[in-house]
């Protein structure tokens, strides 16, 4: 396998240290990266002890009183400068994804385009930071409001999405003139590496300090070192609900901000009108893209009785064309899960489906022989369920589906409402009132809701995020970037004399 792709990112064997924006960093320990897709050795990272961790906030203060008096389209610039660096590595970066994390290649270089993508949004963005102009009820006064940096952001990444994520905050955050420090997934550190080294080289070309972006890697306990931190103003955090809920409370018992981006059961209703067509294509990628570790994989099929075993058929003769293997070769469809321990969930969410009742129409299970010797390759599945079961109501991130019927449109909606997370959701229907309907306060309660398209992807220019269980947090686009600014209401008082509240008056 040619690994090149790897060097010409900076990386090699031992990439402990300088990644953290600070320099002659030593550490006696260290991640181990293993590929999920053979199970070799990828290379080391340093794990940030709290001291180092000290350092970097240090820096990145330091940073932040430079880098705030920018204005924001000089800033813009940088980042406008780090998106061309992106397109001249796309294809290096793209192939570390899929090495390091394991899906598709094309899904590795579509979430560096994202990237990109974010950039180029982040560089208008820069030019558009706006405030309001509000009339003010005493005479001759005027009130506007304005937006401050925040100054130290925060960014736990997962390792679903080790690179894009990042980019969706750190972007909006730096046109912002906020100051950023990364703590990526310790299951795909390597990829955090290579962008920070991109980064570094902007950074030096423009004489700016290193401490615009810095990174930091380790487990759970070096996020806490952002979490409990009062220097960090906001922690945007993205992974399971567990996680974000821990998150959460340590940020706000010190009346920290958070942007959290959790956990995600994602249902398709079918309507007797859906093109099937369009509906095989966005359930069965919506599925097993990324071996279903979206936190907007499609997780529930809610189907009409009518369309029901029409549906039912198709899909499994899609599943038995589903190609599984290397995800460097573009021919495969499903690569690996991240690692055992998504196997083991993976496994032990079939069995209790299995023990609540549930029938399996696609058997899964564990792929092994020549090519699969990672023991991370797992067969797609189907299993036709009941919607109240406990299993179908967990989040599993692997490529399990559950299909279920409905009858009419309110017990669809109900049903799809019914689980404890509300990030993404979708109908597929010709039908204006139905999908109408499904968009309107009756609707569907996720963040995102969707007409003839999956649950899975999403575009950068609109604001990404749900409800419930998955956070309530919005990043990315729209106007996002109000989260990692603080709002500052202005009033100038130009003429002669002071009004006061309630007519007092002084005898001055």
């Amino acid at each position: 396998m040619d690994l090149s792709f790897i060097k010409q990112l900076g990386l090699n064997e031992q990439n402990a240290g300088t990644s953290t924006g600070i320099k002659d960093f030593s550490s006696e320990n260290y991640i181990a990266s293993y590929s999920p897709v053979n199970g070799e050795k990828i290379g080391e990272v340093s794990i940030t002890t709290k001291e180092q961790y000290e350092q970097v906030v240090e820096s990145a203060q330091t940073a932040f009183t430079e880098w705030r008096m920018m204005p924001a389209p000089q800033r813009g610039e940088i980042v406008r400068q780090y998106g061309n660096i992106l397109r001249e590595n796309k294809d290096a970066l793209g192939r570390l994804v899929s090495y390091e994390m394991g899906k598709s290649l094309q899904e590795g270089w579509g979430e560096v385009q994202e990237m990109i993508d974010i950039c180029d949004f982040a560089v208008g963005l820069s030019r558009q930071l706006y405030g309001l102009t509000i009339h003010s009820e005493r005479p001759r006064h005027r009130m506007y409001e304005q937006w401050h940096p925040l100054g130290v952001v925060g960014i736990i990444s997962a390792f679903n999405f080790p690179v894009a994520v990042w980019s969706w905050n750190a972007m909006i955050a730096m046109v912002c003139g906020d100051v950023c420090v990364w703590k990526p997934s310790e299951k795909a550190p390597l990829c955090s590496v290579a962008c920070q080294n991109l980064m570094k080289k902007v950074l030096e070309a423009n004489n700016l300090p290193e401490g615009i972006s810095c990174l930091i890697n380790g487990d759970y306990k070096v996020g806490e070192f952002m979490t409990k931190d009062g220097r960090v103003p906001l922690v945007s955090a993205t992974g399971s609900t567990r996680m974000g809920k821990i998150v959460g409370a340590e940020v706000a018992s010190r009346l920290g901000k958070t942007i959290l981006e959790l956990g995600g059961n994602n249902a398709i209703i079918i309507t007797p009108s859906a093109d099937m067509k369009v509906v095989l294509t966005g359930a069965v990628f919506g599925a097993v893209g990324t071996a279903g570790q979206r936190c907007t994989s499609t997780r529930r099929l809610i189907v009409h009785d009518s369309v029901y075993d029409k549906v039912k058929e198709n899909l499994v003769s899609a599943y038995d064309q589903l190609r599984i293997g290397n995800p460097l070769d573009q021919n495969n469809h499903v690569g690996p899960l991240i690692d055992t321990d998504a196997v083991d969930a993976y496994l032990n969410a079939l069995k209790a489906a299995k023990e609540q009742g549930a029938k399996i129409l696609v058997e899964g299970g564990v792929i092994d022989g020549a090519g699969y010797e990672s023991g991370c390759y797992v067969k797609p599945c189907i299993v036709e369920a009941s919607p109240d079961l406990p299993i179908v109501h967990t989040e599993t991130f692997a490529p399990i589906l559950y299909i279920m019927k409905y009858s009419d449109l309110s017990e669809a909606i109900a049903i799809q409402n019914s689980v404890p997370q509300g990030l993404s959701s979708a109908i597929m229907t010709d039908s204006v009132r139905e999908a109408e309907r499904f968009l309107s306060h009756e609707g569907s309660d996720c963040g995102i809701a969707n007409i003839n398209i999956g649950t899975s992807g999403a575009e950068i220019g609109g604001a990404f995020g749900g409800e419930k269980e998955t956070g309530g947090g919005r990043e990315s686009g729209s106007d996002s970037w109000k989260a990692y600014m603080r709002r500052q209401t202005n009033t100038i008082n130009w003429s002669e004399e002071v009004p006061l509240a309630q007519g007092i008056k002084f005898d001055f």
